[in-house]
């Protein structure tokens, strides 16, 4: 008799496909975590990236991808595995997971306004984008996206009875965090937050084009600046994915009823996986500085070889 599975869509997976969705999760994240383990172990081995705030604005994403997509990962497999998780553990994952998950657009941001500052104010560039203030902003990159999750917290202790917190459940947001408080409060900081992020890449993008249409000493950079926003804002819409996958989830599982696990697994994998793996794509292996550092010793697959032709 062949064994099931409680899958995060609520119905019994059959051993099959559930082994064949922890295997594909897990590889692609293996894949995705290789990628980026690569691009930081060449930043930390060499001491000329230390000094820019570029690079270690870089790597603070990197980083951030890193453990945003261990925790897609280790969600995913718990699901099957011990599907009904005490409630307490499984806050602590939500809110990491949680901060990640909004940290990684404020990252964009904050990359973007060194561009423009690099481009714009070249010479107060070194003396406004310093090693500690950079770290300094890093610092209230993880504050200010941990904000919302703590929030849900605080929401939850107010309005569930102590007994809540000790209960096992299925472990995702919404079945966890379920009030209207929870929802209005994750719905109106999505908004603030993307709102201050594309005022952000849109001002800071015009105002580099503006640069690099009048520059004269070095329009090289400044249209190199320029396409690095606008990657921005291209990251930026992938990272927005995740926030209507909901939307997509629910029209399509009301057209195809019979396909929900399915198509919960392939959302999944598109709008919170998939944008992983361009994250290190678009940024570091278009860098000229990072590709001249790759060798088959630090890359023996040849995963970045291969992107960079």
């Amino acid at each position: 008799m062949t064994s099931n599975f409680s899958s995060p869509s609520g119905r019994r997976d059959f051993f099959e496909e559930a082994l064949f969705k922890n295997l594909a999760v897990v590889l692609f994240g293996l894949v995705i975590n290789y990628i980026n383990g690569t691009l930081l172990y060449t930043f930390f081995t060499n001491e000329s990236f230390h000094s820019d705030s570029r690079y270690i604005l870089y790597m603070q994403l990197i980083i951030n991808d890193s453990i945003k997509m261990s925790f897609i990962v280790l969600l995913l497999v718990m699901s099957y595995v011990c599907p009904f998780l005490n409630v307490s553990v499984c806050i602590i994952l939500i809110l990491i997971g949680s901060n990640t998950h909004k940290n990684a657009p404020l990252n964009l941001a904050i990359m973007s306004i060194e561009r423009f500052v690099a481009i714009c104010h070249p010479l107060q560039h070194p003396l406004i984008c310093t090693v500690s203030r950079t770290y300094a902003l890093i610092a209230c990159i993880w504050v200010v996206g941990a904000i919302p999750g703590f929030i849900d917290v605080i929401i939850a202790f107010v309005l569930k009875p102590l007994s809540f917190f000790s209960t096992g459940r299925m472990c995702y947001h919404q079945n966890v965090f379920d009030s209207v408080h929870n929802y209005n409060n994750n719905y109106a900081t999505n908004i603030l937050y993307m709102c201050f992020v594309w005022i952000t890449l849109i001002y800071t993008y015009f105002r580099v084009m503006l640069s690099a249409k009048a520059a004269t000493s070095d329009p090289v950079s400044a249209r190199k600046a320029q396409i690095t926003i606008l990657l921005h804002g291209v990251q930026l819409l992938l990272c927005m994915l995740s926030y209507i996958t909901p939307v997509m989830d629910t029209t399509l599982i009301i057209l195809f009823p019979n396909f929900r696990s399915i198509i919960l697994f392939c959302n999944n994998i598109l709008t919170n996986m998939l944008p992983q793996l361009l994250s290190p794509l678009i940024y570091g292996l278009r860098d000229q500085k990072f590709k001249n550092l790759f060798s088959p010793l630090k890359d023996p697959i040849g995963v970045l070889g291969y992107y960079q032709h």
